[in-house]
């Protein structure tokens, strides 16, 4: 399989979160596109390692940089990329709409359910819940 499970991946990602705050950040879609300068301000802390930011400008810019629309853009991620055993990967699996609850646009009431049922088993005990996502 070219990628691990989705779960073991997020939450490996989550645990070491907490474990090392300061070489790990966790940040949600989700909080990302609800709240995008708070976001943005954890981000841009976290990189300068200053524990915080009053810079507006510095905050803004992060947030450009960091854009679905700007990324999308990026001629690296333009063209796609060869994976696992030669896979030809279109960028299109990778960037789709950037807008949270797609995933309505693809799936059945049936398969959701059957989806949020499987993460609510996968996150039980640690510290996440489906409504994080």
């Amino acid at each position: 399989m070219p990628w691990g499970p989705f779960y073991e991946h997020v939450l490996g990602y989550w645990e070491e979160s907490k474990k090392r705050p300061d070489e790990v950040l966790f940040l949600k879609y989700e909080e990302l596109c609800r709240e995008p300068k708070e976001q943005g301000r954890k981000l841009a802390s976290f990189l300068d390692g200053s524990g915080g930011t009053d810079d507006d400008d510095e905050v803004e810019k992060v947030l450009w940089r960091s854009s679905f629309g700007r990324l999308k853009e990026l001629e690296v991620n333009k063209y796609g990329a060869v994976g696992e055993q030669g896979l030809q990967l279109s960028h299109t699996i990778y960037f789709r709409k950037g807008t949270v609850g797609d995933w309505k646009n693809y799936l059945t009431l049936d398969m959701a359910q059957c989806i949020d049922q499987v993460t609510r088993v996968k996150l039980q005990g640690t510290g996440l819940s489906l409504d994080d996502f």
